[in-house]
């Protein structure tokens, strides 16, 4: 049964069912969670929330609802700001694949043309742009790892919109994840594969600088945001809402980042999911001033980042829960000795992830690579994965062995 109560009263482990005003004025987007943090009652108390209905026990009427000790303990060890988990896959991974790979190649048009348009003093065609994030969202719906397993695709001189993409599916992958209906979706969505519109209007010779930027040059570099901002703030049907990750993807919680130094009470969720995803597709891409690190490595970076205090290390851990702790592309060595590549991310067992066989024990290639899921064998002793290998130092291309069609 539901109760009322006034903000002041709220407690970790009670489970939200009803706000005094839109979910969508709230950091938190979805319409029922568990208080799994006293960080989440502060940014609730920010949004102007006053009273709000819970869910209690019949038992629990005529006194302040009570929650379980041993359920609180038992959310509080799982990582903070732990979510409902999403429902399960209506399609299975192989067969969400083909129109994973159709929409993704349509969403990179899409972003192409509108940053050409926006170049041209066009208006952005905001019917292809909802139609195309439409379909991502379809996509990662009925099946949460498909069209993400595809952001491993990137291309040196299309970087931006490669990008924008990637971040915008690995945006809605978490939206996913944390519980987030359709409408939430689409908004985060949009606001990612736009997040970096505002680009169109730097000068090319500071976008493509290979070297460290000068001081002067790096001001110019942070007006995208504002810039990006602008055009969206002046685009038909697109609220506040939808400016959140172009505004806030370059903040940080500790209120180090830009274009405001905004800390975590004043940054929405959209905005803290899209500093995550836009520094994990960053660093993992190969750009004219670094070659891009391993998924692997990224993560960890990611961590210690949370840890820091620069980006919400809650929502780090659940982005790994995202990709997994062996993002597919990843190159790895298996305790047999043979090297494989991640093909696909095993939920109920995340450190056993299904792989292809590229290599012997003896380090030869395989004539015909070689599926294995590593949560499910027979033979004896197990396959596992035993270290982490850059691709590039043992003359390995990942993209030769997934999906060479979506290449």
């Amino acid at each position: 049964m539901r109760k009322r109560i006034s903000i002041d009263q709220l407690k970790v482990g009670m489970k939200i069912e009803k706000l005094d005003r839109s979910w969508l004025a709230t950091p938190f987007l979805r319409n029922r969670f568990t208080i799994t943090s006293t960080d989440q009652i502060q940014q609730l108390q920010a949004s102007g929330v006053r009273q709000l209905d819970v869910e209690v026990d019949d038992a629990d009427q005529g006194s302040s609802p009570v929650v379980s000790a041993t359920s609180v303990a038992a959310e509080i060890s799982q990582s903070l700001s732990v979510s409902p988990e999403p429902e399960p896959s209506a399609i299975p991974f192989a067969e969400e694949l083909p129109a994973a790979r159709q929409v993704y190649g349509a969403a990179k048009l899409i972003i192409q043309q509108a940053m050409q348009d926006v170049r041209m003093g066009r208006a952005l065609n905001m019917e292809a742009v909802s139609e195309v994030v439409g379909s991502m969202t379809d996509s990662i719906l009925r099946n949460q790892d498909a069209l993400t397993s595809l952001t491993r695709l990137k291309q040196f001189d299309e970087y931006t919109f490669f990008h924008s993409v990637n971040t915008s599916a690995l945006a809605l992958s978490v939206g996913r994840h944390l519980g987030y209906e359709r409408a939430p979706l689409l908004q985060l969505g949009t606001g990612m594969l736009l997040h970096d519109i505002g680009k169109t209007l730097i000068p090319l010779e500071i976008l493509n600088k290979p070297g460290r930027y000068a001081a002067g040059e790096f001001e110019i570099m942070k007006q995208h945001v504002l810039r990006g901002a602008e055009i969206l703030s002046n685009t038909t049907g697109l609220n506040d809402v939808f400016l959140k990750p172009t505004l806030e993807h370059h903040e940080r919680v500790d209120g180090t980042g830009y274009p405001h130094r905004r800390a975590k009470p004043d940054l929405s969720q959209f905005g803290l999911i899209a500093a995550i995803v836009d520094i994990y597709d960053a660093v993992t891409s190969d750009r004219c001033y670094h070659k891009g690190k391993t998924p692997h490595d990224t993560l960890q970076m990611l961590y210690k980042l949370g840890m820091q205090g620069h980006v919400d290390g809650a929502l780090v851990q659940q982005f790994v829960q995202v990709v997994g702790v062996y993002p597919v592309g990843s190159c790895v060595s298996l305790n047999t000795g043979e090297r494989a590549i991640v093909k696909q991310f095993n939920h109920e067992a995340p450190i056993r992830p299904l792989v292809v066989l590229i290599t012997d024990e003896a380090g030869h290639r395989r004539s015909t690579p070689l599926d294995v899921d590593l949560a499910v064998q027979v033979p004896k002793p197990e396959r596992a994965i035993a270290s982490i290998l850059d691709p590039t130092s043992v003359g390995i291309d990942p993209r030769a062995y997934l999906d060479k069609e979506a290449a």
